[in-house]
C-alpha cells in the first residue's frame, strides 16, 4: 500500500462519507498541510464520547501533519443550530457561551495537542459584520435551498414555525469556511447541508472549495439511540475513572468494535490483529480492557486506569464491594421505610417507579441480598448497602 494510500486510509477511518474523494487526493499529492477545520458550538458544558468522535479525527489528521483549526461558535451557539430540531431553539447568553468555550477548550485539549491546534472564535469575524454585510451574505441562495434541508422542509411541511435566524445559521456555519480557508471541514452526518453550504460560500468568494469528511453518529451504551446525556447511554469525559471504565465494560462485544474504530488511536493494522485474534478465540474482554484503559488515561492518567480495573476486578469479578461509597442517614418516623424510597433518598434512582422497575427485574440488593418484591419495607435502627444495578452504591442509615 502507497504512502498516499495509507494516509487516505487513516483520513477515511471510521468516516460515513469523503466529499469530492479526487479533491482530496489532489490536495494530499500537492504534499501541503491541509487546513482542516471543524466547528463546536458551546452550547452545553460537558462533553461525552460522542462529542469526541470528530476531535479524535482531528487527532489523527493533526497526526499526520495537518493545521487543524479548532473553531468554537461563539456567534453561531447564541443562535442555536436547528439541525435535527422540531422546534426553535432557545438562543444563549453570551455569558453562558463564553462560560461553555472554556469548558470545551480544557476538555478538548485531553485530545488535541494545544501547541499545535489554532482556535479561532468566529465571533472575531460575524460579529464585525454590518448589516448590510449580512444581507449580502443571506442574498448568496434562496429560500427554496434552504427548505431543501431535510429538518427545516418537514418542519414547514408540518406548518410548525421556522424563524427567519435559523436560515442564517447554515449561511454562517458556511463562512466560517471562507474565512479560515478551509481545505477540509469535518461534521457528523446530521450536518452534511451546513457543510456544503460551506463549499458554495467558497465557491461565491473565489476560494477553491473545501473537501468534506462526515463522521457517523457515535450509538450510546443501549446499542440503538445516539450517545445522549437525556437519554441516560452516555459516557461522560468528566466522570470519574471507575464509572468510565465499568460502562465501557459493560458495552457488548458487537458494539465494542465501533466504539474501538471510532474512539481508539490504536492504528489500523493492531485493530485487525485483535479481531483476528478474538476469531481465533481470544475473548473479547481482554481487549474491551485494553481500550477500557485508553479511555480512562486519555480523560485522567495511567494510575487511575490501572486502579479502575483493580476495582473493577473486585467489585465485578469478586464480588467485592467498593472501598468508597455515598452515606446516607435517613429519618424513620414510622419505625420503617419502603426499599424504593430509600434507594430514591440515596439517589441510586430518579424516583420510586424507577425503583420498582429495577427491583422487578432483579437489579436490586440489599446487604448483598436481592430483592425481589417490589413493595418491600425494611425496619429502621439498622445500617443498609444498597446496590442497584452493577455500579450504584450506597450506605444508608435508617435511624
Amino acid at each position: 500500500m502507497s504512502d498516499l494510500a495509507k494516509t487516505l486510509e487513516v483520513i477515511k477511518r471510521g468516516c460515513d462519507e469523503l466529499l469530492v474523494e479526487a479533491e482530496m487526493v489532489e490536495r494530499l499529492k500537492s504534499g501541503r498541510p491541509l487546513r482542516v477545520k471543524a466547528g463546536f458550538d458551546p452550547t452545553a458544558p460537558d462533553l461525552h464520547l460522542g462529542h469526541t468522535v470528530l476531535i479524535n479525527k482531528l487527532r489523527q489528521l493533526q497526526d499526520l501533519g495537518h493545521h487543524i483549526t479548532f473553531l468554537i461558535g461563539d456567534f453561531t451557539g447564541m443562535i442555536g443550530d436547528p439541525t435535527g430540531k422540531n422546534a426553535t431553539r432557545p438562543p444563549l447568553t453570551t455569558e453562558q457561551v463564553a462560560e461553555n468555550a472554556k469548558t470545551y477548550q480544557a476538555q478538548v485539549f485531553k485530545i488535541l495537542d494545544p501547541n499545535k491546534t489554532e482556535v479561532v472564535f468566529n465571533s472575531q469575524w460575524m460579529g464585525a459584520k454590518s448589516a448590510s454585510d449580512m444581507i449580502k451574505l443571506a442574498a448568496t441562495h434562496t429560500v427554496a435551498r434552504m427548505l431543501e434541508r431535510d429538518d427545516f422542509a418537514k418542519r414547514y411541511a408540518a406548518g410548525q414555525p421556522i424563524a427567519i435566524h435559523e436560515f442564517l445559521y447554515p449561511l454562517m456555519q458556511g463562512y466560517d469556511s471562507v474565512e479560515v480557508r478551509s481545505d477540509l471541514e469535518l461534521g457528523g452526518t446530521d450536518q452534511k447541508f451546513n457543510l456544503l453550504m460551506g463549499r458554495e460560500l467558497q465557491k461565491h468568494f473565489g476560494q477553491k472549495p473545501q473537501c468534506i469528511l462526515t463522521m457517523p453518529l457515535l450509538e450510546g451504551l443501549d446499542g440503538v439511540n445516539k450517545m445522549s446525556k437525556s437519554l441516560g447511554n452516555y459516557i461522560g469525559i468528566a466522570e470519574s475513572p471507575q464509572e468510565i471504565f465499568g460502562k465501557l465494560m459493560s458495552v457488548s462485544d458487537l458494539l465494542m468494535w465501533r466504539y474501538i474504530e471510532l474512539l481508539s488511536f490504536a492504528d489500523l493494522e493492531t485493530i485487525r490483529q485483535w479481531r483476528s485474534e478474538v476469531e481465533q478465540g481470544r475473548n473479547p474482554r481482554d481487549i474491551k480492557v485494553m481500550f477500557a484503559q485508553e479511555i480512562v488515561t486519555r480523560f485522567h492518567d495511567a494510575d487511575a486506569a490501572a486502579a479502575a480495573l483493580s476495582d473493577f476486578e473486585a467489585r465485578f469479578q469478586k464480588g467485592a464491594l467498593p472501598d468508597e461509597m455515598p452515606e446516607f442517614t435517613l429519618v424513620c418516623p414510622e419505625g420503617e421505610m419502603s426499599v424504593a424510597h430509600l434507594l430514591k433518598e440515596a439517589h441510586l434512582v430518579e424516583g420510586t417507579s424507577e425503583a420498582m422497575r429495577m427491583i422487578q427485574q432483579g437489579g436490586v440488593k440489599l446487604n448483598g441480598e436481592k430483592v425481589a418484591d417490589k413493595n418491600a419495607r425494611v425496619p429502621s435502627g439498622t445500617v443498609y448497602v444498597a446496590q442497584v444495578g452493577k455500579r450504584k452504591f450506597a450506605r444508608v442509615t435508617l435511624s
